[in-house]
């Protein structure tokens, strides 16, 4: 065991919740404790775990800020993306240090990650201009006709742990340029990341009760879901919990924006280049150690070519290092807390029982010197029935089952045999298996002959089946979320 490194200590009002412009305790006076995955003596700090009351000041907050924010247009609400993209650009070591902390991440994903929201703020801003309607033919004389998009009004903003920061900048981003008022509820795992993004905000002008913060878990979330004056709810996470959202605000009509789990596939075709596919398989696979909705947890593999995939991966696989984000000799970080260490050690063992054989990995790293935190080895499962639990269900971490395929009908039929469809990709020399591959593929995102991790700040990030519900995020397409459109006719 290690000593704990000394940190430099988290800012008091950092473990507060952000209500209308102020740093606030939560009511009850309770509060979570924030520990660091790669050593769990390692603690942040005590961050407020809100309940009802405190989404219900923070809506009020919300509601009270909208008006002036709306009228405020998109074009001027813009210059405060841009001035906050200004912020993440001059604190990047800051968030970088914040999210590998408390996330696990390495250093170079937490970096990466801080540029992402950068392009995504980038991008969201440039919209400003687009974001209008269109004049149409009118039926009858000296009419003019046309349509605009108005702000949806307060939203409930929900992100998950694994993009403390990235995430929530996709979704903060275009409900702020739309014109809507929100109230951010971080996951309870990554609070201090959010809350420096929030003050980021705050110093990028963003108006008091605009943007609000409240911290804590399903409580916190619940409230938001319930109350009347909240018109949207955008959430990133589990199948289970944004069904929950889903179905508690359809009494109510409420507007849900969900991005959910994922079984992502990556087909091996017999003509596929291996070390171009190990490679872009070991990335998709252990990268940020399997915790990503994109990350690739099944390869799909031709018999023909089996042996000799897994021959190249297996040595890949067993050479990755797994340690600190902050260590630069670590390629695997820690998976976020140990009830996601126990899920990943039980989906080995279910592995196990179902009949795969574990190649590499398995179980939890034991090495000298590495401190008590969440780190499980990559794990390689061949021989996976396609149908077994292992094959069906997201683990989310560090654990690959290898499936068997006879040829590209099978393969595809065994991609699409799960109830997710986040992403999908294939390997192949043929441009016509390619393109037919991307054409049957039952998934939102689609790559060949590339890893199959998510898209650029300008695509859709989006899911198909069970992997998402309401318009993506990260296009333009989000503004069908955001706003609401109307139309005019007006006799002249």
């Amino acid at each position: 065991m290690t000593d704990v490194p000394q940190r430099r200590s988290v800012a008091a009002h950092h473990l507060l919740n952000f209500i209308d412009g102020r740093w606030t305790p939560a009511a009850s006076g309770r509060t979570r404790t924030n520990r660091n995955p790669a050593d769990l003596r390692d603690h942040l700090g005590e961050f407020a775990e809100s309940d009802g009351a405190d989404a219900e000041r923070a809506v009020a907050a919300a509601a009270a800020a909208l008006p002036a924010w709306r009228a405020l247009g998109p074009i001027r609400r813009a210059a405060h993306l841009t001035a906050l993209g200004r912020e993440l650009a001059d604190h990047e070591a800051e968030f970088t240090e914040a999210i590998t902390r408390e996330q696990g991440k390495l250093r170079t994903e937490a970096r990466a990650e801080v540029a992402r929201a950068r392009a995504v703020l980038e991008f969201t801003a440039g919209q400003a201009r687009l974001l209008g309607g269109v004049t149409a033919p009118a039926e009858e004389d000296r009419t003019f006709a046309y349509t605009f998009r108005r702000p949806l009004g307060v939203v409930g903003l929900v992100s998950p742990w694994n993009f403390p920061l990235a995430i929530p900048v996709w979704k903060v981003a275009p409900a702020l340029l739309s014109g809507c008022t929100a109230v951010l509820k971080p996951s309870p795992l990554t609070p201090l990341t959010a809350a420096l993004l929030t003050d980021a905000a705050r110093r990028a002008g963003v108006p008091d009760g605009v943007l609000n913060l409240v911290q804590g878990d399903a409580a916190a979330g619940a409230a938001l879901v319930a109350h009347p004056q909240v018109a949207g709810v955008s959430f990133t996470g589990s199948l289970a919990v944004g069904t929950a959202i889903h179905t508690a605000g359809a009494p109510r009509l409420l507007r849900t924006q969900l991005e959910l789990g994922g079984k992502n596939a990556v087909i091996v075709l017999a003509d596929a280049d291996l070390d171009r596919a190990v490679d872009a398989v070991v990335q998709g696979a252990f990268g940020q150690a399997g915790q990503r909705c994109s990350a690739t947890s099944r390869a799909v593999v031709d018999r023909g070519i089996r042996d000799a995939f897994l021959e190249r991966l297996v040595a890949r696989v067993a050479a990755l290092r797994v340690g600190p984000g902050d260590d630069p000799d670590s390629e695997v970080c820690p998976v976020v807390d140990p009830a996601r260490m126990r899920a990943a050690l039980d989906a080995v063992a279910g592995a196990r029982r179902d009949g795969g054989t574990v190649l590499c990995g398995g179980g939890p790293v034991d090495r000298p010197g590495l401190p008590e935190g969440c780190y499980v080895q990559p794990t390689v499962i061949r021989d996976v029935p396609w149908d077994s639990e292992l094959a069906q269900e997201e683990v989310f971490g560090p654990v690959l089952a290898v499936v068997n395929a006879d040829g590209f009908d099978d393969a595809l039929r065994i991609a699409n045999s799960v109830k997710y469809g986040m992403s999908g990709t294939v390997f192949t020399a043929s441009q016509a298996r390619a393109f037919e591959a991307v054409e049957r593929f039952e998934a939102g995102m689609l790559h060949v002959n590339r890893p199959g991790v998510g898209a650029y700040a300008h695509l859709p990030h989006v899911g198909a089946k069970a992997s998402q519900y309401g318009p993506p995020e990260c296009s333009p397409q989000v503004w069908d979320f955001y706003t609401a459109w109307h139309s005019a006719c007006i006799s002249y």
